[in-house]
């Protein structure tokens, strides 16, 4: 015998439901069926997809970073192993600190007398120039030949005459001011600074060679110089000079002239 059917009886739409509102005449131009909801939906997929795009667009820039910092991470590693295993010899110690402080202290002391002299020098008056006394033995008598501590005055011989045996010196370096030695000092650490390391290292003695070598150059800059003109027994001997002049010549700072025959070298200084 079959089962008896189910006696519920129907229940009526909801007045809300889909299928109720596509088929009420209460929006007569609402497109057939579910058309209505094609605008909604195509709204939502643009959405999506611009949602998709932007989390997309958040994960590349997540790999990017990644990678950054793997490079960044990788490059601090090998230069800290490089600072670990090289040696760096022409660096600069606590002896070169020291020896520039020393430097400077000098400096200021040379100024300092130099400015001290230079203000004695304008307290002090004048001093009116002497007349040359001399014993003129050919204007004595010959009865007056005992008289040997006659003193006269002769103008015409004022000047004073020059002693046989006694050479005057010639090219004397006059002794420079503390301005110019300032200037000096700067002009110096200006050209020390387009050198090579090496020369403004921790070897004093080969500063102090190069600074010989420009103060020649600087002293005398329109005039050209063998390599001898530069050597200063024991200290400076020719090879330090050579290698000087080499480090000169490569930076363009003097210039190697042989047109005359002989070696000389010429001052060109720093580029404008």
């Amino acid at each position: 015998m079959p089962p008896n059917p189910p006696q519920t009886p129907l229940r009526r739409l909801s007045q809300g439901s889909l299928f109720r509102l596509s088929r009420s005449g209460a929006y007569p131009d609402a497109p057939h069926g579910l058309g209505f909801l094609e605008p909604a939906l195509a709204e939502l997929i643009d959405e999506a997809e611009a949602l998709q795009t932007n989390v997309e667009g958040l994960r590349n820039l997540d790999n990017a970073l990644g990678t950054f910092n793997e490079s960044f991470a990788s490059w601090l590693y090998v230069m800290n192993m490089n600072a670990l295993t090289t040696d760096w010899p022409q660096a600069p110690t606590q002896g070169s600190f020291e020896l520039a402080t020393r430097r400077a202290e000098e400096d200021a002391r040379v100024a300092l007398e130099a400015i001290r002299a230079a203000e004695e020098a304008a307290r002090r008056p004048p001093t009116p120039p002497q007349p040359s006394v001399i014993t003129d033995r050919s204007a004595l008598s010959p009865t007056e030949g005992t008289t040997e501590g006659t003193i006269v005055t002769n103008p015409a011989s004022s000047k004073p005459s020059a002693k046989p045996g006694i050479l005057k010196k010639k090219g004397v370096k006059p002794k420079m001011t503390a301005k110019e030695k300032r200037e000096r000092g700067l002009e110096l650490e200006r050209i020390l600074a387009a050198l090579p390391l090496e020369f403004r290292g921790d070897d004093p003695n080969l500063r102090r060679h190069i600074e010989w070598v420009l103060e020649k150059f600087l002293d005398n800059p329109g005039e050209g110089f063998s390599i001898v003109a530069f050597v200063k027994p024991p200290d400076l001997n020719q090879a330090r000079v050579n290698k000087c002049l080499i480090a000169l010549v490569n930076r363009k700072l003097a210039r190697k002239d042989n047109s005359t025959g002989s070696v000389l070298y010429h001052w060109n200084g720093l580029p404008q």
